[in-house]
């Protein structure tokens, strides 16, 4: 199959008619998963745009930067996901793995079901696999278990508010359906994702935010008082001004927690941004609403129309229109090591201009 990448040029996964192996190129990228941010993001990135590109990869020291190095759970989660929508052969995925070695064969649109097995994020196994659903030849509907809310992942919530409605600018469109919550640690948390792929994204610029629109605060609590979702309110209510229909609680039913997030979400024309924070034993209700609040005021303060964790996600789809140009609060680790590995799977060029302020114009053009 052929995948139109930003330039002329296509990248076919072809099988071999003699073994069912891709004949895309012979050496695979190899990838330091100790650079940079030294994360998880650098195996998912990579596997995304491996399934896509039909480019084999070898990641050697998988998430080096980390207290338990190698491959958790949740991320054999998305190497399966990976594997799967493109009958890969992969070599060494094993629980505290620090290497892989992941061969792409053709990307299958289909139905799929992907459950992490613990409260590990299934967010970050949909970010995984979107790229190549996102321009498969048909439509995928994809059923993930796992955690739906938790700390240093994007929720649910921040999907399909922040990011889903931007790829859909783009020309890709993806529902969202929650059926239930997984918090940690207990996790169980079901959900669908329904991607309509498009032949290429279509390139745009997201460097202002335009007129606000809209204020939430909405606190989730599941088998926790609701007292607690209150005083985090109060707190937004407080601090940020915002007050009435502008708060919400939500109440999850029974046996969908523990758990609590507080979410404020700012409309404006042209972006929405979404700030969490999550309750945590031992962790008031205040400072919950502080963890928030303080996110949304540096938010504020600022007239970049991106945040930090959007701003990771947008890189993909943007690289792959092969044009465009948005700009971020800040760049951090984890986004200029992102860039560096979508460098090396696709040919596009990708500058990072910072103002003294801090934020920076990350601008794509195709090499």
């Amino acid at each position: 199959m052929c995948w139109p990448r930003g330039s002329s040029q296509k990248v076919c996964a072809a099988r071999s008619a003699g073994d069912g192996m891709t004949t895309t190129q012979a050496n695979p990228i190899l990838l330091d998963g100790s650079h940079g941010e030294g994360g998880g993001q650098i195996l998912r990135t990579a596997l995304g745009l491996s399934a896509l590109t039909g480019k084999p990869f070898a990641i050697s020291k998988i998430r080096a930067g980390r207290k338990k190095p190698g491959l958790l759970r949740q991320h054999l989660a998305c190497v399966k996901a990976a594997t799967a929508i493109c009958a890969a052969e992969v070599r060494s995925a094993e629980m505290g793995s620090t290497e892989l070695t992941f061969m792409p064969r053709e990307v299958m649109a289909g139905r799929y079901h992907f459950a992490v097995g613990s409260a590990g994020s299934s967010t970050l196994v949909l970010q995984t696999i979107l790229p190549p659903l996102l321009l498969a030849t048909g439509e995928s509907v994809v059923s993930l278990e796992g955690g739906t809310h938790n700390p240093f992942a994007p929720p649910v919530d921040f999907l399909t508010a922040a990011f889903l409605p931007i790829v859909k600018r783009m020309g890709g469109e993806v529902d969202v359906a929650i059926d239930r919550y997984g918090f940690f640690p207990a996790g169980g948390g079901r959900w669908t994702a329904t991607i309509r792929p498009v032949k290429k994204l279509s390139p745009i610029t997201l460097n202002e935010r335009g007129e606000p629109m809209r204020r939430l605060a909405k606190a989730i609590v599941a088998d926790l008082p609701g007292e607690i979702a209150k005083r985090e309110l109060e707190r937004v209510e407080k601090r940020l001004g915002w007050h009435g229909d502008q708060l919400q609680i939500r109440q999850l039913p029974q046996g969908q927690g523990p758990g609590n997030a507080l979410m404020l979400t700012l409309e404006s024309e042209h972006v929405t941004e979404v700030c969490t924070s999550f309750g945590e034993r031992g962790v008031s209700a205040e400072n919950v609403g502080d963890g928030a609040v303080e996110q949304m005021r540096e938010y504020l303060a600022a007239t970049a129309p991106v945040g930090e964790h959007l701003a990771d996600q947008l890189l993909i789809p943007f690289a792959l229109a092969g044009s465009g140009s948005f700009t971020a609060l800040k760049a951090s680790l984890h986004t200029t090591t992102n860039i560096e590995v979508i460098r090396r799977f696709l040919g596009v060029h990708i500058e990072v201009s910072t103002q003294p302020s801090g934020e920076c114009r990350i601008s794509f053009t195709t090499n």
